[in-house]
């Protein structure tokens, strides 16, 4: 497992689940089991667990326990699949989003910018369309809003331009090779990280995931269910946050007849949860990780 993932807040994302002994959870993104098996721990033998997981590598690193169950999709599909397991509620779900550690080490998937590899950048190897499907098909101004809003780049449209002169690219030594013209200095990796980010975002569809699995684990939390969810870049816990506070992802609140605050859920904590220090120096991809936690109405 730790060689797969090793989870972030692991124990501050499990504890806010409130685990009941008998109760149903979920795990959304199952990956190395890491928050799988400290739920397991927690339940009692009528307790169940769900797993979702898309990525096929993900399917080596499941549990041999009566008590779990695991569904090789994406969490998009949450809802249906948790009542095609036999329950139309549960007691709790949690998340870690974006990329696994055991994705970002292999040199083969194109989600690192320390591997020349294949632009693949693909969560699930059934879906189609590749980063490098992206960057030599879509036009200048396709590339150029990826880039702004799911990258936070600076001259997105210099970057989409360049792409579309260097055409084809396919590898990501490739695509490191022309962005790095239009990298601050001093801040080259961030700057890569960044741009390979927006690629990920837009080939796996992620922000609109996201939202229909936040959605979906609200229409199936009992009431004072709780809401788990790890995310590591700004673009995702704004999401979050907004459905948390205010039941709908613009941010605004929705107010009933007598001025009382219209939402499915309410945050525990006014802040998201950070790493210590302790655990960014075991595990410095944790840096970047915010828990928020919520509970069903």
């Amino acid at each position: 497992m730790s060689e797969y993932h090793q989870p972030a807040l692991l124990h501050e994302s499990v504890d806010g689940l409130e685990i009941k002994p008998d109760g149903v959870y979920v795990d959304v993104t199952f990956g190395g089991g890491g928050h799988s098996r400290e739920i397991l721990k927690r339940l009692g033998t009528q307790g169940k667990l769900i797993a979702f997981d898309q990525d096929p590598d993900a399917v080596k690193n499941k549990i041999n326990d009566p008590r779990f169950v695991f569904v090789d999709q994406n969490f998009q599909f949450l809802k249906n699949w948790v009542r095609l397991c036999g329950f139309r509620q549960v007691d709790g779900v949690i998340a870690d989003l974006g990329v696994s550690s055991h994705q970002f080490d292999s040199s083969k998937r194109g989600f690192s910018i320390r591997f020349d590899a294949p632009l693949d950048m693909r969560m699930d190897q059934k879906r189609k369309k590749t980063a490098a499907d992206i960057l030599n098909q879509y036009d200048e101004k396709a590339l150029t809003h990826l880039l702004k809003y799911y990258g936070e780049v600076e001259q997105p449209h210099k970057i989409a331009r360049a792409i579309i002169a260097a055409r084809p690219v396919n590898t990501t030594g490739e695509l490191i090779q022309i962005v790095n013209a239009f990298a601050p200095k001093m801040k080259e990796h961030k700057f890569q990280a960044q741009v390979f980010q927006a690629l990920r975002i837009e080939v796996n569809e992620e922000l609109e995931v996201l939202k229909q699995m936040l959605q979906q684990a609200c229409d199936i939390l009992k009431p004072n269910g709780r809401l788990s969810v790890i995310s590591y870049h700004s673009l995702e816990d704004r999401l979050v946050k907004d459905f948390f506070k205010t039941g709908n992802f613009q941010g605004e609140p929705q107010k009933d007849f007598f001025g009382n605050l219209l939402r499915p859920l309410k945050p525990t904590h006014s802040k998201p949860i950070i790493p210590s220090e302790e655990e960014i120096n075991e595990n410095t991809r944790a840096r970047s990780a915010k828990l928020r936690i919520a509970e069903k109405l």
